[in-house]
């Protein structure tokens, strides 16, 4: 009775949930480019966007990310095979998407973090806001350089306008032809990392992370809560390191980093569990891989930048 449960739970309504989401934000994205409304959509980041030589979709898939990540996904994967957009595009503006995705984000990591560290929440939010910023500038930056020059001052064509039936009909038939595709990967991809997680794979990779990286530099007391984020949850480090604090065993300083740790050291795995599944269903198989592979090492690299300057900026006097 466990195993169906099971199944049901963590199976079969993951897989459900996930088809549901993606076909919604496929009529989404296809009723704004049906309703000629992404250049609209584009307007909210265009210093970022003409800056970065990115295109008014990457626009809409930025300005869509602060509502639904499926939705803004999927712009950019319909996009993408129709040719509007370069896969150097795509790979730029799946990671341009980070702020949006910390801002969607940000009221529950903000407000699971207070109860229980207090204004060591305002640092670590602080850190990890500062990494997202960072990333949104770096693949600006790398836009320019990388990209010809964008079309974000092309005036709307209000000609291309279609109405709402025809819309509909449009994404209907869309979706009807993207449904089979999602089934065929999705299904397979995440029935596969069911049975790894029954079996505890990536528990035991989680656990093999967390005591093989070198920590050496964090306070002693502290290594609890990165093993306990890494092994168990977010939620587990939170309430040590929560304890620690209440004892005056360790200071805002010591708990912040020691949370860094933990989350950049947890990621990996949680993405490959979670976040490619999820991924498999928007896009191929391989490019799922290459975006979920080059967005961890993106946001890796700018958490471990700004953890090292907060590192040195907290350092007592």
């Amino acid at each position: 009775m466990e195993i169906l449960v099971q199944i049901w739970s963590q199976l079969l309504w993951p897989i459900i949930r996930i088809i549901a989401f993606v076909s919604l934000g496929l009529v989404v994205a296809n009723f704004i480019e049906a309703l000629n409304w992404t250049r609209r959509l584009a307007l909210l980041a265009r210093p970022l966007i003409r800056f970065g030589n990115l295109s008014a979709i990457t626009g809409a898939s930025f300005s869509m990310a602060f509502v639904s990540g499926v939705s803004a996904n999927t712009m950019l994967a319909e996009a993408f095979d129709t040719g509007r957009i370069t896969k150097k595009e795509l790979v730029l503006a799946n990671l341009f998407n980070s702020l949006p995705r910390f801002f969607l984000h940000l009221p529950t990591v903000f407000f699971l973090t207070l109860p229980f560290i207090q204004g060591a929440a305002l640092h670590y939010v602080g850190v990890t806001f500062a990494a997202a910023l960072l990333q949104t500038l770096l693949v600006v930056g790398a836009g320019s350089i990388l990209l010809p020059p964008g079309d974000d001052d092309i005036p709307i064509d209000q000609s291309t306008r279609t109405g709402w039936k025809e819309a509909a009909e449009k994404s209907l038939k869309r979706l009807k032809k993207r449904i089979p595709r999602i089934v065929k990967f999705l299904v397979p991809v995440y029935a596969l990392f069911f049975v790894l997680g029954h079996y505890g794979v990536f528990q035991y990779l989680e656990e093999i992370m967390a005591q093989s990286v070198l920590l050496g530099w964090l306070h002693p007391q502290s290594l609890s809560i990165v093993i306990l984020h890494v092994t168990a949850e977010f939620s587990a480090g939170l309430a040590a390191a929560s304890v620690l604090l209440a004892d005056n065993s360790l200071g805002y300083r010591e708990v912040v980093l020691a949370l860094l740790a933990g989350n950049i050291l947890a990621a990996p795995v949680r993405a490959v569990r979670h976040q490619f599944p999820y991924y498999v269903g928007i896009f191929n198989p391989k490019l799922a891989a290459e975006l979920v592979g080059l967005s961890q090492v993106t946001r890796a690299g700018t958490v471990i930048a700004m953890g090292i300057v907060y590192y040195f900026v907290t350092v007592p006097a």
